[in-house]
């Protein structure tokens, strides 16, 4: 029975320091002439995660256990993902939710990494890696979409519906 626990985490130490570019079903950057250099942009980690198909220990992120009204976004480009309503308490240690504000700013591809079949989440805009969707969520879907928090910022809901301020003129 010890061996079998020692063997579960011998296996998730390992998955989780993988070089995550022998795996990772690589991003594709748009040929546009205002594609960005995504290793100056980024921080190391945030590369890693986001264009390098990484994961990032379960419990650590900033928004796994983050509770305030608002709206998380890409932090590769800033698309809106998904909002605080659709949040859910998984016991994952990743921030999870049950529907992205809409299903096309969220691609997913077929992820055979590690041996299981899973299914990636990308950010449509960046095609930035978010984390991947599971079958095991709450209703109304059925559906977990299991994100890393790194590959998220977050928008408090106020700061999105306050008035503009309009400056004063310099006299």
């Amino acid at each position: 029975m010890q061996f079998h626990h020692l063997l579960k985490a011998f296996t998730l130490c390992f998955s989780l320091t993988v070089s995550a570019d022998m795996w990772c079903q690589d991003p594709s950057l748009s040929a546009t002439p205002d594609a960005i250099d995504w290793s100056d942009a980024l921080t190391p980690e945030e590369y890693r995660i986001l264009r390098q198909c990484g994961t990032e220990a379960p419990f650590t992120g900033e928004f796994w256990d983050h509770h305030e009204d608002g709206i998380y976004v890409c932090a590769g480009c800033g698309e809106p993902l998904f909002d605080s309503a659709t949040k859910f308490e998984s016991g994952s240690g990743w921030p999870s939710f049950f529907d992205a504000i809409d299903q096309s700013v969220i691609d997913q591809k077929e992820d055979l990494k590690y041996g299981m079949r899973r299914v990636e989440l990308l950010c449509h805009h960046c095609q930035g890696h978010l984390g991947h969707i599971f079958t095991d969520g709450p209703p109304p879907h059925g559906l977990r979409y299991c994100i890393n928090s790194i590959s998220l910022d977050f928008s408090a809901r106020q700061s999105l519906t306050k008035e503009p301020t309009l400056k004063k003129a310099k006299d």
